[in-house]
């Protein structure tokens, strides 16, 4: 509690909503102490704030989902929901400049610009008033998220509570190869970039077209803000995981810029060759996303490379779809043999992320109250799980499992949708790890789960690699207590803020040029960039994160 010692901003002093939109919050100053929950949560009168998320996802309010409706009774708190559409540091801009906000905002990537604009208000007082379940869930974790001056201005999302479990999936990093490759050829082991590449331009070369459709043997994300998508994969070949813009080196803790390191050089060679082979989806560097996933939904990309949790809609296009052949599976692909691949995330709590409550909203200690009944265990296991008997069972050891059916419904995105699952999983304060009971916060991580989820085609592939689960044919991941790097909090306007700005717009310039080069010129692109990169002050950059390093070591996750 002495954290709460440095508090900020009494909510009496907040203003309203701004008077340009339909979306005031909706309050009372006349509600009565009768009108408490039994938690003590001020029930009425009923409000509606206005929610907003710096990412895609479909507009509505929450009490129109089973979980909101119920969340709304016991809070007497509705949201609307409002989803980005177009640019987010455009769209946090036009905020900024006018002065005017949600009530809430998940700003994503573009947090630093609301936190330097005073866009938030401090939650220290708000939270040791109204949030005592955040306190106790969110414990181990205050410290990493208390900004230098004292103040907690946003929550950040799943701290691991309990025990860690990890994910039997992947949903992070990896080379992606359409499964039905691997079969043609015997289900091949497959560790280095020239192996995968191999299989690919020969299963392309046998396949020049799937379903009439002509085949493409290797593409990419590299549309706007996703560009780190490509621009991360020579860390990843080298053997780290994404700690961002720089790899850790593991014994000496300093941090290295890699976008012009021996391996990116070696990576984009590669994709050099590969496109004058005609290898190469020619418009991997001018699709926007939902062409890229309308591209891998349509069974005919060979391979790629991206994060789990980015194509998830492609990956269920293709399960619908009935052809298991044409779904994709991970490798843990590396440079070469010698390398060790660390695809799979540690242990991790991403600090500079979350969620926050304006300067313009009103009452906002309903918000906290809200936040605070949402983090109670019994409303995690319904956002997580659902209805015990309905969505999960529970054996006689107290393990929850789902039966085929129940597997099925919770997958059903209509299902996810009106439920709330897929509005409350996440951009909400919540938790990961275990409950206190033992099962997994998260039904994916529950080994019951995953392994029941695996249909018969499934099991082909593991059982031809001599796996359980797919992630095991990943390296464990290695012991780094600082992970991830790149969730410290740069300061807008400084040097490794402006290096971060401009290194981006090089690289997005730079990148395609190289590998899209006639061969004879790819070095001299390769130089041209490299030139340039380093008219930049790297070497502030760098210090920046080995200082983030040696501070988290010592258990500093915020500082001057």
């Amino acid at each position: 509690m002495l954290l709460f010692v440095a508090c900020g901003g009494d909510s009496d002093d907040t203003t309203s909503a701004d008077g340009d939109t339909d979306d005031e919050v909706t309050t009372d100053d006349d509600a009565t102490e009768d009108a408490d929950s039994d938690d003590g949560y001020q029930t009425e009168p009923p409000v509606t704030y206005h929610y907003f998320v710096g990412a895609s996802g479909q507009d509505l309010d929450t009490n129109e989902t089973e979980l909101g409706a119920l969340f709304e009774e016991q809070t007497g708190v509705n949201f609307q929901m409002e989803y980005l559409v177009g640019d987010l540091y455009e769209k946090l801009g036009v905020m900024v400049a006018g002065g005017t906000y949600p009530d809430v905002i998940v700003p994503d990537h573009g947090i630093d610009m609301l936190l330097d604009a005073g866009a938030f208000i401090p939650l220290n007082d708000l939270l040791e008033e109204h949030g005592p379940n955040i306190l106790e869930m969110y414990d181990e974790y205050l410290e990493r998220f208390t900004m230098p001056d004292g103040n907690i201005y946003h929550i950040p999302f799943g701290p691991t509570i309990n025990e860690f479990i990890p994910n039997p999936n992947i949903d992070q990093g990896a080379f992606w190869i359409q499964r039905g490759v691997l079969k043609e050829y015997d289900f091949p082991e497959i560790t280095t970039v020239d192996e995968y590449f191999d299989i690919i331009k020969q299963y392309a070369d046998e396949n020049p077209q799937i379903d009439g459709m002509n085949t493409v043997p290797f593409t990419g994300l590299t549309y706007d803000t996703s560009f780190f998508t490509f621009s991360n994969i020579p860390n990843h070949l080298a053997g780290y995981p994404n700690d961002g813009g720089v790899s850790i080196d593991m014994e000496t803790h300093e941090a290295s810029v890699y976008a012009d390191s021996d391996e990116a050089y070696e990576w984009l060679k590669k994709l050099n060759e590969l496109n004058a082979e005609g290898y190469l989806d020619q418009e991997m560097f001018v699709m926007n996303l939902d062409d890229y996933l309308a591209k891998l939904s349509s069974g005919r990309v060979l391979g790629f490379f991206d994060y789990g949790w980015q194509f998830g809609q492609a990956r269920n296009a293709l399960e619908d779809a009935g052809n298991s052949d044409h779904e994709f599976m991970a490798l843990p692909v590396t440079l070469n043999e010698d390398i060790e691949d660390q695809y799979l995330d540690p242990p991790a709590f991403t600090q500079n992320r979350g969620v926050g409550i304006s300067v313009n909203a009103e009452n906002p200690e309903r918000i906290i109250q809200f936040w605070d009944n949402l983090v109670k265990e019994e409303n995690q296991k319904l956002v997580m799980w659902g209805r015990e008997g309905e969505h999960y069972e529970v054996d006689e050891e107290g393990r929850f499992y789902r039966t085929e059916e129940q597997i099925a419904l919770t997958s059903e995105q209509e299902w996810r949708e009106d439920f709330g699952a897929a509005t409350f999983e996440w951009n909400w304060p919540r938790l990961n790890g275990s409950f206190s009971d033992g099962n997994a916060i998260e039904a994916r991580r529950q080994p019951e789960v995953a392994l029941a989820n695996y249909t018969d085609d499934d099991k082909e592939y593991l059982d031809a690699y001599g796996i359980d689960t797919f992630a095991e044919l990943f390296a464990q991941p290695q012991d780094r207590p600082w992970f991830p790097a790149w969730s410290a909090n740069i300061e807008p306007g400084s040097d490794a803020a402006i290096f971060e700005e401009r290194s981006e717009e090089v690289t997005k310039r730079h990148y395609p040029r190289i590998v899209l080069a006639e061969p004879g010129n790819f070095d001299a692109e390769w130089e041209a960039f490299v030139s340039e990169y380093r008219e930049l002050d790297v070497e502030s950059y760098e210090e920046f994160f080995t200082r983030t390093v040696e501070e988290r070591l010592q258990g500093n996750w915020q500082f001057e």
